[in-house]
């Protein structure tokens, strides 16, 4: 049996890895692992190895990170699969295959400079980022799309009910709103979305970090205090890291600086980017750093969105984007194949194959 580890840096990473270990599992010779630094906040830690246990997953556990690093090299893995670099060298042995599915493909720069020559196999989402990695001279690509997309082929069932179940109105229109951690709308938004909830359900998907992250950690409990007090407002446990069963409730989506603007493509459905942030003092007074954060050419090349530079803005957009929902279309189905590769739920399919070819031709 092949020995597959996917190692996350955090519970956000296991939403990519997912249709990947369903491949794997689909294919029968393959025995899966999965395991989180120790260092990771010990609530997040508690809901990953939950999860695991619920996916059948076999899950490597430690007291403190020195003894789950040597368990790790102890299992003899023969792939490792990662959503960041972090600790690579830590775990690998000399003939362990690396595989990096990076963890977002939004608007930062860490997607081109988060890479390490040890990486053996890079998943890369679409023909223009391949491109670009190309250029900057990576040669271990393979042209996958995104593997997190896949399950979105699938169409929703018992929608009505499971509306219900989380409190909301199955007759209304229902808005998405996934925002990052940093930069970040949530604080200039929130008096605009509670004049939403009226005419239309909103359901609100942090980003892990709001949950797990001390100096975050304020944006969940504000967000949390918002829903309780909107009767068409739900907001996401972290317990459901996995926004992608989410997606097809949305009629609509609000976002910013995050990778749901291309996840949420393939649906084809209207798409807000929020241009207004809260930045730090020290991007406030040194912006240039902030400026060296961000992917600013593939910033300015989002067409397919409805730009939003003011908050106050927000209802009037709404409405007239659920009111004319084929209005950019054409830009979406076009930015779909742009950034996304292929939208067919055989993203992970691809990137086993590329795997499995790339183990035969090292044993030759």
């Amino acid at each position: 049996m092949t020995r597959i580890l996917f190692e996350n840096h955090h519970l956000y990473y296991l939403s990519n890895f997912l249709p990947i270990i369903a491949e794997f599992r689909g294919r029968n010779d393959y025995e899966i692992f999965a395991s989180m630094p120790c260092f990771i906040n010990h609530y997040e830690q508690e809901i990953f190895y939950n999860s695991c246990s619920k996916l059948g997953i076999t899950a490597i556990r430690e007291d403190n990170e020195d003894l789950r690093l040597s368990a790790l090299k102890n299992l003899k893995i023969d792939v490792v699969v990662v959503g960041n670099v972090g600790q690579l060298h830590k775990i690998l042995r000399t003939n362990t295959l690396a595989v990096l599915v990076y963890h977002g493909i939004g608007l930062k720069q860490t997607y081109y400079h988060d890479i390490d020559d040890r990486i053996d196999l890079r998943a890369v989402e679409s023909e223009t980022r391949m491109e670009e990695l190309l250029n900057l001279g990576y040669n271990n690509l393979v042209l996958t799309g995104f593997t997190k997309c896949d399950p979105l082929i699938r169409p929703l069932k018992n929608q009505s009910r499971k509306l219900s179940e989380m409190g909301l109105n199955p007759n209304l229109k229902t808005i998405l709103y996934a925002p990052s951690f940093y930069p970040s709308s949530q604080e200039k938004i929130i008096p605009f979305l509670s004049k939403l909830e009226f005419e239309q359900n909103i359901i609100i998907k942090l980003h892990n970090f709001s949950w797990h992250q001390k100096k975050y950690r304020y944006q969940s409990k504000v967000m949390s205090a918002l829903a309780e007090q909107n009767r068409n407002m739900f907001l996401i446990p972290p317990e459901d890291y996995d926004i992608i069963s989410y997606y097809p409730f949305g009629d609509i989506l609000i976002s910013d600086i995050s990778s749901t603007l291309f996840e949420f493509l393939p649906l084809n459905r209207p798409i807000i980017m929020a241009e207004f942030f809260t930045l730090r003092l020290k991007h406030r007074i040194f912006f240039k750093r902030y400026l060296r954060r961000m992917d600013l050419r593939r910033m300015e090349m989002v067409d397919f969105a409805y730009r939003l530079n003011n908050p106050e803005d927000l209802p009037s957009l709404v409405y007239h984007a659920l009111d004319y929902p084929r209005e950019l279309e054409e830009k979406r189905l076009k930015a779909q194949s742009k950034y996304l590769y292929k939208t067919d739920g055989r993203a992970a399919f691809r990137l086993v194959d590329a795997i499995e070819r790339k183990r035969s031709g090292n044993k030759k």
